[in-house]
């Protein structure tokens, strides 16, 4: 059973995400609902969920700030962020916080929310796929400096264009007709030799050095 938190300041869309997650797809008790920062730590001070499902617009903290304490505090708490501001001041601090995932709230189904508690949940990554400009945009206000092209194997550069282009593991694999494990030992190597912890990281990477290039 995933034990949910859903933190959302307005009912009405608190009440669409509850019924969006009444499916038999998963079997997930939501264990608490928070309108804000202060009572969702309140929460947790009772129940430890596996996975937090935040709205980034909140209306006494920004959902950055709770997501970078979360991560300081309750390490272990799996992050779904969810925005209908999909900016780069926004994507940016929460791929430097190191969130699991990321959705828009104007371009997700109930299926890609189901999707990514999923993923997220059985140790992968999700971000949805309409940000793949606000990823570009975020590569260009890294301004990275290494000047070194680390050589990646042919396979190794066969996952990073599928990264790109959102694909999760278990999608990776059978379109590389490999194993969803295998996919994520090359995953763990291309990231030990970046010196990098995500998807998206590897993402921007490649997009510098024209690895890969959005279309």
């Amino acid at each position: 059973m995933i034990k949910l938190i859903i933190v959302e300041d307005h009912a009405l869309f608190r009440l669409g995400l509850t019924s969006a997650l009444s499916s038999d797809k998963l079997e997930i008790s939501i264990i608490g609902e928070a309108e804000d920062a202060k009572s969702l730590f309140t929460l947790l001070e009772t129940c430890q969920p596996d996975l937090i499902i935040l709205d980034i617009l909140l209306p006494d903290i920004s959902g950055i700030e709770v997501a970078r304490q979360l991560r300081k505090d309750y390490p272990e708490i799996k992050i779904l962020a969810i925005s209908s501001e999909n900016t780069l001041d926004i994507v940016h601090p929460l791929l430097d916080i190191g969130i699991h995932g990321f959705i828009s709230k104007n371009q997700s189904t109930s299926d890609d929310l189901l999707e990514a508690i999923e993923s997220i949940m059985n140790g992968f990554e999700y971000f949805g796929r309409d940000i793949a400009s606000v990823i570009y945009n975020v590569y260009v206000a890294k301004k990275r400096t290494e000047n070194i092209l680390y050589p990646f194997t042919n396979r190794e550069k066969d996952i990073i264009a599928l990264c790109k282009d959102g694909l999760l593991s278990k999608e990776i694999a059978e379109r590389l007709r490999i194993s969803p494990r295998t996919v994520e030992v090359h995953k763990n190597n291309i990231f030990k030799k970046l010196g990098i912890n995500s998807t998206m990281e590897l993402t921007l990477y490649a997009l510098k050095y024209d690895i890969i290039s959005l279309r």
